[in-house]
């Protein structure tokens, strides 16, 4: 693999003979195989994972396989029992569990989330009733968010379009900032080529620079004593040491240590004393990360000071088709209507989502429960992949694993004349995957179509992966 010779003149002598040729020697290598697991769907005690090779030590629902499978022709992949990350991202969870160990809920914000690996990860890691923000830009990356989120099944997420500074119109407040920013890509060359063609000492200039805009827009929403945590896929001090002491001193902000074992191998600064964390190929299990944690110094403000001026949102007591029996019993959610759709949205954050949705271009929340169309009440594709989706709200038909396939191409899977006319709830492993609606003398296929399958192949056999 050929690296620019201005990339080389500069990442040697930053990294040291030794860790470079580790570094180098990686390039033309394959990037390992990881996965993490959902816990909200698939206990790790009660799953096998077929292509185990091992454990990601800084996360426990973390594995490596020890071979790329085909994911695509899985269906429990798009049922969001799994994710496939790369194993560095996954460090993370490390980081939000250390510092949330009291189990208080907290509001947090992943600033440039797409396409969900880190929000996921963050999810799973969170206090209950916590509530997770996920942000991204640029549109078309803002909808894959949304579909990952949607999979990934927990209620107490919204996913919004907007750019950093618009979050300071919000009213929200957060305990946790997770900034995960654009970068020069140095530690993705082996993973992705156009990394390579896209690097020079120009960009990495321009990123550094979009860098600090970044978090001086965003600053501003982060809660007096909350946290910063700050990471980059590339190796370079001026988009990492260098950004994090101008964030130390022209933000008056604190480093903090994250917990670590020696046996993870994980590089310190480079330049600084200050404890910052890299994983670098070759001496990591992983392509390369960077990531500090900072918190906020200054006085605390009340919760009274921080709120913005914006107009209270009536409390609207419409009457909404009764659909609360499709979710749990005893759930505590609040119906409100966006246009079409009909979500439920978490009793216990309902005043953050009125204060967002006037700010803020909400993309996603809660649970999608239904779309309006005239009289029909059409059930969402992101309730029957919803952790509080309610079985017995449906009639169900197990499916196999080729018509399971045939389902996600968006392809009618033929239903038993047994089953009753309406919304009938197909299952694969007994496991909701989503909906037909049963018309009699055939079935329309509800599932999204931008999510479908679009390549005809079928393996001869089950594309195992995870066995629950």
């Amino acid at each position: 693999m050929l690296l620019p010779e201005e990339f080389i003149a500069y990442t040697r002598p930053l990294l040291g003979e030794e860790i470079f040729n580790k570094f180098l020697s990686t390039l033309d290598e394959s990037s390992p195989v990881s996965i993490r697991l959902n816990p909200f769907k698939a206990d790790r005690k009660c799953v096998k994972i077929c292509e185990f090779d091992s454990q990601v030590a800084w996360c426990k629902n973390g594995f490596y396989l020890n071979r790329r499978p085909n994911f695509t022709f899985d269906p429990l992949f798009h049922m969001g029992l799994y994710y496939v990350q790369e194993a560095a991202s996954m460090f993370v969870h490390q980081v939000i569990q250390q510092y949330t160990g009291a189990k208080q809920p907290v509001t947090i914000l992943d600033l440039c989330a797409a396409p969900g690996g880190k929000s996921t990860a963050v999810r799973a890691a969170l206090p209950n009733n916590s509530l997770l923000f996920c942000n991204e830009l640029v549109g078309q990356r803002a909808q894959i968010l949304v579909e990952n989120l949607q999979k990934f099944g927990h209620p107490d997420v919204i996913v919004t379009n907007n750019l950093p500074r618009d979050y300071q119109k919000a009213g929200v407040d957060f305990d946790i900032i997770l900034a995960d920013v654009p970068c020069s890509g140095e530690g993705m060359f082996r993973k992705d080529p156009n990394a390579i063609t896209e690097w020079s000492l120009l960009n990495v200039e321009k990123c550094w620079r979009l860098q600090r805009e970044i978090i001086r827009d965003i600053w501003p929403c982060l809660k007096t004593g909350g946290l910063l945590v700050y990471s980059t896929c590339t190796f370079n001090n001026k988009e990492n040491e260098d950004n994090i002491e101008w964030i130390l001193s022209e933000l008056d902000a604190e480093i903090l240590p994250i917990d670590i074992t020696s046996d993870w191998h994980i590089t310190g600064s480079l330049t600084t004393s200050l404890p910052v964390y890299r994983f670098i190929p070759g001496i990591n299990r992983s392509e390369g990360l960077f990531m500090a944690v900072l918190r906020k110094r200054g006085e605390t403000i009340s919760q009274n000071q921080t709120k913005r001026n914006l107009t209270k949102k009536k409390d609207e007591r419409k009457l909404y088709p009764s659909t609360t029996h499709w979710l749990v019993p005893h759930c505590s959610v609040q119906q409100c209507q966006d246009n079409e759709t009909l979500l439920a949205i978490p009793n216990c954050w309902k005043e953050i989502y009125n204060r967002a949705t006037q700010a803020l271009k909400v993309l996603h929340a809660g649970v999608m429960l239904a779309t309006l169309k005239g009289k029909d009440i059409i059930p969402h594709q992101s309730l029957a992949l919803s952790i509080l989706l309610n079985k017995q709200a449906f009639p169900c038909f197990e499916i196999s694993y080729a018509q399971a396939i045939s389902f996600l191409r968006k392809e009618a899977v033929p239903l038993p004349s047994h089953l009753p006319k309406g919304f009938i709830l197909l299952t694969y492993q007994n496991i909701p995957l989503g909906f037909e609606k049963n018309i009699g003398h055939r079935a329309n296929n509800l599932y999204p179509p931008e999510w479908r399958i679009k390549s005809t192949y079928l393996p001869e056999e089950n594309n195992t992966i995870i066995q629950i």
